[in-house]
């Protein structure tokens, strides 16, 4: 049996009525409520919260931790002994009961030297020694400190990095919103399309193809609008994810002013990367480095004194008391070749540095040229793009009024629709392009918190 046409039409409009809210729900279950943040907003929560910061943070703390322990070494030294002995040697025997001073006339009886009794010794000693020239610890407390300034440029140069990734996950919110907003102009003229290709076949004008073809159409234009909620969603999370939040954060359209300067603006900006600074002063430590191997060769010089007291009955006891200074001069004359191998190792290693800092900033400098020229091929691609939808919105126009009153057909207009789409999203595309080839040019050039307003004097 064969419905009539108007009761068919109906039947497919209740049952799109029906599957709608389906895909709709499905696509928007994900896109909980979340913090609305300028771009700039996310960029201050990340820098406070992200957790690549934090590590780079304590690894900074535990450089700096590295000064006060090579400082050490130049500092006094102190520590406190406490002995037991219990001996019958004649020698120790003669020496306790001297420092205990307890040495009386007996004592000197040959019978009683060469044969003592057994004797207890509680010996308490504090003890003092203060380097005065050890070339090697001089050398490494300058290193630990080179080390830290080199580790606090690279927090610098992270919290540069976590930025970029912020404004690129920002940008990628935008774009996916932006996708998500022509998916569903695509459905407003699907939903269009199928009303026209009902009234036409409910009027006899229209193929029962048109209208199957035009619902498909629907049905796929909805496809996408899910799927473009979806790719929001996800979007959010991965800023959540830096920003180190559980919620859903959400980025508003407001766009950082990203001035596009002449090349050598930026060339200029980044001799003062923070990466660039940190590998300078590595390649200063390598030089120092040799230092450290030649110190080897001096002498170590340095001043002690201890304090004693002796007892035979109980510990701290102070039957006996004595002093000592002293003074030392510490020279290894001959370690076989480790100190020659250890310069020469040293020097090979000052080279590698330098070398490794030349081919950095040569690095730098090529991905600032090009990171500038895709600035302005994504430039000229987005004026492309825009020129591109327009035409492609008219061609849509005429086409669709075409098919209303009948002069062409469906499968022509979906087709030229499809191309419509595409321009849309080219135009989506090619903007978010240079969006992003205009925050990469200002990453590689170490000035993208500058360009945020954000004061990274940390």
């Amino acid at each position: 049996m064969t419905l009539p046409r108007s009761r068919f039409c109906r039947l497919l409009i209740v049952a799109g009525v029906l599957v709608w809210p389906l895909f709709c729900f499905s696509a928007l279950a994900g896109n909980k409520p979340g913090d609305v943040l300028t771009m700039e907003q996310a960029v201050a929560v990340a820098l406070e919260h992200n957790h690549e910061i934090k590590a780079v943070q304590s690894a900074l703390a535990a450089g700096r931790a590295d000064i006060g322990i090579a400082r050490s070494n130049l500092l006094p030294r102190i520590s406190f002994e406490e002995r037991f002995l219990r001996t019958n040697n004649p020698g120790w025997a003669f020496m306790s009961r001297l420092n205990q001073s307890r040495i009386e006339a007996q004592d000197f009886n040959p019978a009683l030297l060469n044969s003592p009794d057994a004797i207890n010794d509680f010996q308490s000693s504090i003890s003092v020694e203060q380097p005065v020239f050890v070339g090697k610890a001089l050398v490494g407390l300058k290193m630990s400190r080179i080390e830290a300034l080199a580790r606090e440029e690279e927090l610098r140069q992270k919290r540069e990095e976590v930025a970029f990734a912020v404004v690129t996950a920002c940008l990628n919110i935008l774009t996916a919103k932006e996708y998500h907003r022509v998916a569903k102009i695509g459905v407003e003229e699907a939903t269009e399309r199928l009303r026209i290709a009902t009234v036409r076949y409910e009027n006899d004008v229209g193929h029962y193809a048109d209208l199957l073809r035009a619902s498909t159409s629907l049905t796929e234009a909805r496809q996408k609008l899910n799927v473009t909620a979806t790719n929001v969603t996800i979007a959010r999370r991965a800023l959540g994810v830096l920003l180190a939040i559980n919620d859903l954060p959400d980025v508003t359209d407001a766009e950082v002013d990203f001035t596009l300067k002449e090349p050598d603006y930026y060339i200029q900006a980044a001799q003062n990367r923070p990466d660039l600074r940190a590998f300078e002063l590595r390649a200063d430590n390598a030089r120092h480095n040799v230092r450290m191997a030649q110190a080897g060769f001096f002498p170590s010089i340095g001043v002690g004194g201890s304090y004693y007291l002796h007892d035979h009955n109980l510990p701290l006891g102070s039957e006996g008391k004595s002093w000592q200074v002293s003074a030392f001069l510490r020279w290894d004359l001959f370690e076989g070749t480790k100190r020659i191998y250890e310069g020469a190792k040293a020097r090979h290693q000052e080279a590698q540095a330098r070398q490794q800092l030349a081919a950095v900033k040569d690095g730098v400098s090529f991905k600032i040229h090009k990171a500038y020229l895709n600035v302005e091929e994504a430039r000229s691609g987005a004026g492309l793009a825009r020129q591109a939808l327009e035409t492609a919105q008219e061609g849509a126009r005429i086409l669709q009024l075409r098919y209303e009153n009948g002069l062409t057909s469906l499968g022509e207009l979906l087709n030229v629709q499809t191309t419509l789409e595409m321009a849309r999203a080219g135009v989506v595309e090619k903007n978010n392009a240079y969006k992003t080839s205009l925050a990469v040019l200002s990453f590689e050039s170490g000035i993208l918190l500058k360009d945020l307003n954000i004061d990274d004097n940390r």
